[in-house]
Parts: C-alpha cells; sequence; structure tokens
C-alpha cells in the first residue's frame, strides 16, 4: 500500500523545453556537451560550485557571451507551470492521504527564475503542499545517485515499498526502483501527473 509520495519538478509540474539551453548558447560556439560542461553542471546542480563561480567558469567557455546572456540561455529550459497541476498537488495534499515530497535536481539560479516567474505567492502555494521540499543544490547530492533516494529514505522514515517515486528521466526511476522504492517514469507529453491516481 503506497503511503509515501516523491515527486520530482521538472516535466512534472513545470514544462521543460531541454534543448533550449544549448540552442541558445550555439550563438557563441557550443557544439556538444564535453565532459568537463557536463561535470561543472552536475556539481552545481549538487551545489558544490556557487552561481558566481558557476557563471565564471562558463564564461571560460564562452568568452564572448555576455553575462546576463548566459544567465537567460540557462533559464530558457524553464517554462509553464499549469495551474491544473497545482491545484491537483493542492488538492491531494489536503485529502492528507499521503505523505507528500518534491526532490528535484536543480540550482539556485533556476529556483530563483521559477520564484519570479510564478510570483512567491503561488510558488510558495506550490512549496506548502509537500512535508519537504527538496532541493538537490541544498542536499549536496543528486538523482540518479542512490544515496540521494537513501538519505530520503532515513531521514523520513519512509518504507521504500510504502513508497512512490515520480520522475520523467527513467535513470532517475531505475536507480529509485533498484532500493525497492515502486516507480512511476511519467511519459512527457503522453501522461500527465493530474492521472497520478491510476498509478496508486
Amino acid at each position: 500500500m503506497i503511503k509515501n509520495i516523491i515527486l520530482d519538478f521538472g516535466d512534472i509540474f513545470i514544462d521543460l523545453d531541454k534543448p533550449a539551453t544549448a540552442e541558445a548558447m550555439k550563438k557563441y560556439g557550443f557544439t556538444n556537451l564535453t565532459p568537463a560542461l557536463d561535470n561543472l553542471f552536475k556539481e552545481y546542480e549538487k551545489g558544490t560550485v556557487s552561481s558566481s563561480s558557476f557563471l565564471d567558469t562558463v564564461s571560460v567557455h564562452f568568452p564572448e557571451a555576455p553575462n546576463q546572456y548566459i544567465i537567460d540561455a540557462w533559464n530558457a529550459i524553464l517554462k509553464d507551470f499549469p495551474d491544473s497541476r497545482l491545484e491537483f498537488v493542492e488538492a491531494l495534499a489536503k485529502e492528507n492521504n499521503y505523505r507528500l515530497f518534491l526532490l528535484s535536481n536543480t540550482n539556485d539560479i533556476h529556483i530563483e527564475y521559477v520564484k519570479q516567474q510564478m510570483g512567491m505567492e503561488k510558488f510558495n502555494r506550490f512549496k506548502n503542499s509537500f512535508e519537504v521540499f527538496y532541493l538537490s543544490y541544498e542536499m549536496g547530492m543528486r538523482k540518479p545517485d542512490v544515496e540521494i533516494f537513501e538519505f530520503v529514505l532515513h531521514t523520513d522514515k519512509l518504507v521504500a515499498s510504502e513508497t512512490l517515486f515520480v520522475d520523467d528521466t527513467k535513470e532517475n526511476t531505475d536507480a529509485a526502483a533498484s532500493i525497492g522504492i515502486n516507480v512511476w517514469n511519467l511519459q512527457v507529453g503522453k501522461e500527465d501527473i493530474t492521472q497520478l491516481k491510476s498509478y496508486l
């Protein structure tokens, strides 16, 4: 029986345009994700790199790109947060049948942009729907590393077999499933989080 639900943020609640940042940076010579940039992005999501250091390092790779252009390109991935999804999770929280947790790979620049775009009133409505709002850059961990799931289970005293994890990235749901957590690998464009109850 499911008692706990852990939910991803990007492409579960907020729509993402995942290629948008790379597209925007082509103007300044971006061709493909190098191991150095990939590592930088992952470390930034873990919060081991500050926003200023992150921007400084990206600027080294793209010296012609103005700082604000880099920030705008970085945020280009973030799109709409449909009200239907916000209302759904608020209603789910109000029913009080499940313990709800958010677990998102994200970073300081993205969260600040989301707050600005949503407005703090709506952002807080969303955040307050969850018992805990876990953001990777505040935790020092990121999905799909198994340690992040073990941390949530241990910290919140959750039983894996009583927990459902919802994420659009199969690598993440596979990692959660490997330690006994029930998973729904949501297919973006075909499924929506508002259909959650049919998976419980």
